[in-house]
């Protein structure tokens, strides 16, 4: 299906553009949140009388996105959740957790806006995108932690992970030699009554 786009789409083209798109994504997606018109005359003819009107709405978009961004760029989400002793969640961290995070701070993001690949499972620091608008994009920083201290440690650089997982190795070290002297003292022990 041959479209005009009414802003800027991500891989797909800018404002005022005509393109190709397979109709599903024209009539479930584009068309519906008044992203696009059907390419044909009179949608031509009404796109170029409105153009400046169109230019200015998404303008107005872009610049309070920019706005709106400005505050949200580089902020830093701290989520306290369970996790194993290797570091692995029960459970995970999706969009829905990151926008609650946002709106208890005061910013007003929906869950399609958040650039999160597939859900976090593991402890650590992620950096991910928020397009607030189709020229806008922000980054932010979510730390996923089992406490404030451990997220406070991550976020000095610490992989909190390798550090229990460096501790568990040094204890079961610890344990073997142990063991071993134990045993070491028995096997005297028995060789000195044998006797």
């Amino acid at each position: 299906m041959d479209i005009i786009l009414l802003e800027r789409v991500e891989n797909l083209g800018e404002l005022g553009e005509e393109v190709t798109v397979k109709n599903g994504f024209a009539r479930n997606f584009l068309l519906p949140r008044g992203k696009a018109l059907i390419a044909n005359e009179t949608n031509r003819a009404r796109f170029a009388a409105e153009r400046d009107l169109i230019e200015k709405r998404n303008a107005d978009a872009r610049s309070e996105a920019e706005q709106s961004g400005s505050d949200l760029d580089g902020a830093q989400l701290t989520l306290i959740r369970q996790s194993s002793d290797v570091g692995n969640l029960y459970g995970s961290v999706s969009t829905r957790d990151i926008v609650d995070a946002l709106a208890e701070k005061g910013f007003k993001v929906r869950r399609g806006q958040i650039k999160l690949d597939q859900p976090i499972k593991t402890l650590g620091v992620y950096e991910m995108g928020v397009r607030l608008h189709a020229e806008v994009l922000v980054n932010i920083s979510v730390n996923v932690a089992r406490s404030m201290e451990e997220a406070e440690r991550q976020a000095a650089g610490e992989d909190v992970i390798e550090t229990i997982q460096a501790e568990q190795q040094g204890a079961a070290a610890e344990q073997a030699s142990e063991l071993a002297e134990a045993n070491a003292e028995t096997m005297d022990a028995m060789r000195d009554s044998d006797y």
